[in-house]
């Protein structure tokens, strides 16, 4: 395809998208849902990699350490997108930061030279927006500036677009100059998400368990923030002690994740499975997640809930198309 005929696609046509730490899946899924297609999704964790050619082995899988990795053979990008690891920036870590040999930051700048896409979609827990780091913020939004982007940063609750889960994460959006005008953050839904016991009372339903329903009224909640921990530390719990008792007033176990969903004559709270996290972190019940309990759960808590992918994806490819749009009339008038 001629770098003209690109630059002037139909609106309905799918824009191409590269994805680092692509984890589960949940931002490309988002994505996919608002139009883009992956050339690549770059991912370290072989557990992670079997999970995106279990769901999509149509999808370019690449596991490889992004630090290793190079764009240089991929060109005419739309997008570059990723969730960073976020222990350089979590609360519950050290929050070293850029002194952080786990902040990739710096590999996804150097990605981003190097294919120069037109759009740039960076995921990272609240705390990058923490006073501590606004220097370093600063310092990505310069590099990215001297690249010929402009960007715009917000802290976005995932329960604003539907998904059952209070999840605030930090997401960076940089765009090529000539699409920056066109650029706005989706709308928040207006209808509020459902709650826990709305989205899970099918599966807790589905092994015949007589206190489903009662179960379900009193989990008339939104879910804490599901967390998946490292593989240095944390099991497969809902978190630590003060998400543990949040889930207890919603009817939930939250010490362990069960294999299957509670039986007939359950007595007691029950346990999520790995399934219903997923479920409340907005996958789809169909997705699955390749290993044992405790790796697939980690994938779960670490993920990017794809409604809010889809939402962000649509207003990067909203921005892009106006533009095309916008330059096309004028050639034509």
């Amino acid at each position: 395809m001629s770098k003209s005929a690109y630059l002037h696609k139909e609106p309905n046509e799918t824009l191409r998208s590269i994805e680092i730490c692509a984890g589960a899946g949940g931002q490309a899924l988002g994505l996919e849902q608002a139009g883009f297609s992956p050339v690549a999704l770059i991912e370290v964790d072989h557990l992670a990699c079997e999970t995106l050619r279990k769901n999509r082995p149509e999808w370019n899988v690449i596991e490889s350490d992004v630090n290793a990795f190079t764009v240089r053979n991929y060109q005419n990008i739309d997008l570059l997108a990723g969730g960073v690891p976020c222990p350089p920036f979590s609360i519950a870590g050290k929050q070293l930061g850029q002194a952080d040999d786990r902040d990739l930051f710096p590999s996804a700048l150097r990605l981003v030279q190097e294919c120069h896409p037109k759009a740039v979609m960076l995921e990272n827990v609240r705390g990058l927006f923490s006073a501590k780091f606004d220097s370093y913020r600063k310092d990505i939004g310069e590099r990215l500036t001297r690249l010929g982007y402009e960007c715009f940063w917000q802290l976005i609750e995932a329960s604003n677009y539907g998904v059952p889960q209070r999840r605030t994460r930090s997401v960076l959006v940089a765009v090529r100059h000539e699409y920056a005008p066109f650029f706005r953050w989706p709308t928040e839904n207006a209808v509020p998400p459902h709650t826990v016991g709305d989205v899970l009372l099918p599966m807790m339903k589905n092994n015949g368990w007589e206190g489903a329903e009662s179960w379900a009224k009193n989990a008339n909640g939104l879910a804490p923030t599901i967390v998946g921990g490292s593989k240095k530390h944390g099991g497969a719990d809902l978190g630590p002690t003060r998400a543990r008792m949040a889930w207890e007033k919603m009817g939930v176990d939250g010490r362990g994740i069960a294999d299957e969903p509670p039986v007939r004559g359950f007595q007691g709270n029950p346990r999520l499975t790995v399934q219903m996290a997923g479920i409340l972190q907005g996958f789809p019940p169909e997705w699955e997640f390749a290993g044992k309990k405790t790796p697939a759960y980690r994938q779960v808590g670490n993920a990017f809930p794809p409604p809010v992918a889809k939402a962000i994806g649509a207003a990067i490819r909203g921005a892009i198309e106006a533009a095309h749009t916008t330059s096309y009339e004028k050639r034509a008038g």
